[in-house]
């Protein structure tokens, strides 16, 4: 995660998040609203997330060693499984809990107005934190993909996560404001909890989002539509008649392996094929320059020579090298 990319939004949210976190908590002390606790505790946790991908994306940098030979690029989506479930844990059941024990026990606020402002100055500090992640993401996102579309095909896992939380963040501040508002103005202070309770429920709904979309990447996904349609364009040259299948898969945000049995001329020699085999790593390196792993291996074309209609797949064995869903 270079400094100029996601890492930028993450320090950028980590500097917000320490703040608001500091002057939430000195809020609540003269208030005692709690939703201004809920908020506070959602400010730590979101701060204890921005450390963690930090972290992540410092440990996926170790080099590669004999017991992890494809290097540690998979980290980051550790880490950003981990804040997803420090979301889901210390924000969302939390603040659910607080609002709960609120509503039931409800008690008058102390100093309302000082509440109010002080969400006011958070949500503004959010408003930069999520201003920062939107200007960062935008070169990633692409055009005519929607943030929703960025948010589920990422591959890097820090800016959807830095997005989420401080979208999260800026409706959870307006919540809170709302119910310190209701109170005061009703005269009702259960509404407080009713903030609290909101919180709660959108921190744990953003938290289900992110495990979702972090565990396919731990799971491991292939590349992008766009990045496989390159590879393969690269991959057909001189020696190389066409791709009979290829996989792709994410050792990293930045780092793709790349397998993919190739149709070589018939008639080629075992120093035509090398050279051809050679060649087509060199041109998909040249194209694609996030495939850092690439492993070829050459057969015949011998759907070539078959007659139309026969079953391309019984030369080819059963198992590994059979395309799924046609992509042979």
């Amino acid at each position: 995660m270079s400094a100029s990319g996601g890492s930028r939004a993450v320090l950028a949210a980590l500097a917000a998040n320490l703040g608001i976190a500091l002057i939430k908590f000195v809020a609540f002390a003269l208030t005692g609203a709690t939703s201004m606790l809920a908020e506070a505790v959602h400010s730590v946790a979101d701060s204890g997330n921005q450390g963690l991908l930090l972290l992540g994306g410092k440990r996926s940098r170790r080099l590669a060693t004999p017991e992890h030979p494809f290097g540690f690029g998979r980290d980051r989506y550790v880490y950003g499984f981990l804040v997803a479930l420090v979301l889901f844990s210390v924000g969302g059941l939390f603040a659910l809990y607080e609002g709960i024990e609120k509503i039931r026990h409800p008690h008058h606020l102390d100093s309302p107005i000082i509440a109010v402002v002080v969400l006011v100055v958070a949500i503004a500090l959010e408003s930069w934190s999520f201003r920062t992640a939107i200007a960062e993401s935008r070169g990633l996102k692409g055009a005519g993909v929607s943030w929703a579309q960025f948010i589920r095909r990422a591959k890097v896992p820090e800016l959807p996560v830095v997005l989420l939380e401080d979208f999260a963040a800026l409706i959870g501040l307006t919540l809170a404001l709302l119910g310190v508002g209701l109170a005061t103005l009703l005269d009702e202070p259960a509404w407080d909890g009713v903030g609290s309770v909101g919180i709660g429920l959108l921190l744990i709904s953003v938290a289900v989002v992110l495990i979702v979309e972090t565990k396919s990447l731990l799971l491991g996904e292939a590349a992008s539509p766009a990045v496989i349609a390159r590879i393969e364009q690269a991959l057909v040259g001189p020696g190389v008649q066409r791709v009979i299948h290829q996989r792709t898969l994410h050792l990293g945000p930045e780092e793709v392996l790349l397998a993919a049995k190739l149709a070589m001329a018939p008639d080629s020699t075992l120093a035509e094929v090398a050279a051809a085999i050679d060649a087509a790593e060199a041109r998909v390196r040249a194209a694609e320059p996030t495939t850092r792993v690439i492993y070829l291996e050459p057969d015949i074309d011998r759907a070539a020579s078959e007659p139309a209609g026969a079953d391309m797949q019984a030369s080819e064995p059963a198992g590994a090298d059979r395309p799924a869903g046609g992509a042979g």
